[in-house]
């Protein structure tokens, strides 16, 4: 009997850890350059979409994906109808949801979307995150779930249904710039995760629901509460340097620098520091943020010259967030209000191809005597 021999570290065959530089699918949808600090969504540049809303940019994604009609106007109508539906779904589910995290409470009314619905898979999928996330949010304060208004647009509902109340115009624009922002990012690990599960024709809503189970992770969607988490630690102007000198002596991460691709600045962030600026938040809180982050950048480049750790999306995520009065422990389930964009568009995109992913892997274990 012949032993294959495994293939060693330094073979060009050899898979780079974590898949770096791996290319596992190909897609129209989305492309990522570290390098030069741009993300392009099928075609425009992010800060192209500046001013978009984000039934708009699903429409942009969605397109020669679904028989869904593709217009902002007709996907609102429809994501309006499939939020009534949801919101029905939910009402006997969600006391189940009272001893499990926002997000575990997220995967459990996720999980609960009956693949024989009505709405058509994509839109419902988008339509129920800012429901069930709504209503989250509202019982863990002890308030009862506000029902859906389904001729409004999607951002406008989702802070309706969380403040139960109307919101206002500079309210409703940051949180669509922040939804169009985080719509898609390449093959992040959460939508990796969700084109694997639909290569295997489980459907769409095991795919999403496989990528929110990534998203969770807090190397990838659980970092921006962190961030607030740090600036309260911090405190005030003098402690600035000596906590995060402190943080970097105990080889800590400063939340919201550095980025897995991006080796400039995360265009994200300066979309998102635009918004957090139009709303007219909190001064003071966004002159200290702003502090830190100036303060943080310069240890950086002190202590990692070798290592580009710029500022991230999740920075001034944590600070749009929090000013339109989302709790900082809903902030992943928000995170998934607006990357289900951009795993609905992988999923219908990766069944179209009809090809089960099932890539090698190097086998590093004993072989038989």
């Amino acid at each position: 009997m012949t032993i294959a021999t495994p293939l060693p570290p330094s073979s060009p065959e050899h898979s780079a850890s974590g898949l770096d530089q791996v290319i596992a699918a190909e897609t129209r949808l989305s492309h990522v350059d570290g390098a030069a600090g741009r993300l392009i969504l099928r075609g425009y540049d992010l800060a192209d979409l500046a001013g978009w809303r984000f039934e708009e940019v699903l429409a942009l994604l969605w397109a020669d994906l679904t028989p869904i009609s593709l217009d902002a106007h007709s996907i609102s109508a429809a994501l309006g109808a499939a939020r009534l539906y949801a919101f029905h779904l939910m009402e006997p589910l969600l006391p189940a949801t009272d001893a499990l995290s926002e997000v575990e409470a997220l995967r459990l009314l996720l999980a609960a979307l009956p693949d024989d619905s009505k709405p058509p898979h994509p839109v419902l999928a988008v339509a129920a995150v800012p429901v069930f996330t709504a209503a989250i949010a509202r019982r863990r304060r002890g308030l009862e779930p506000v029902p859906p208004m389904a001729d409004l647009g999607l951002a406008t509902d989702f802070l309706h249904m969380l403040h139960g109340q109307p919101a206002t115009q500079a309210q409703i624009r940051g949180l669509e710039a922040y939804l169009v922002t985080v719509a898609d990012h390449g093959l992040n690990a959460s939508t990796f995760a969700a084109r694997v599960i639909a290569s295997t024709k489980a459907g769409l809503f095991s795919s999403v629901l496989g990528g929110l189970c990534a998203l969770k992770g807090p190397l990838h969607g659980g970092a921006p509460g962190p961030v607030l988490d740090m600036l309260d630690a911090i405190g005030n102007d003098a402690a600035i340097r000596p906590w995060l000198s402190a943080a970097l002596d105990r080889g800590e991460r400063l939340m919201g620098f550095g980025h897995r691709i991006y080796r400039v600045r995360d265009p994200r962030a300066d979309v998102l520091k635009g918004a957090v600026s139009a709303l007219g938040a909190d001064s003071a809180r966004i002159r200290f943020a702003q502090a830190v982050e100036a303060q943080a950048l310069a240890l950086l480049a002190e202590r990692k010259p070798e290592r580009a750790l710029q500022t991230n999306v999740e920075f001034y995520t944590a600070l749009l967030l929090e000013a339109l009065g989302f709790d900082r422990t809903s902030f992943t389930n928000v995170f998934a209000a607006g990357r289900m964009a951009g795993w609905t568009a992988h999923v219908l995109e990766q069944e179209m191809t009809g090809r089960l992913m099932r890539p090698q892997s190097l086998y590093t274990g004993p072989w038989p005597a």
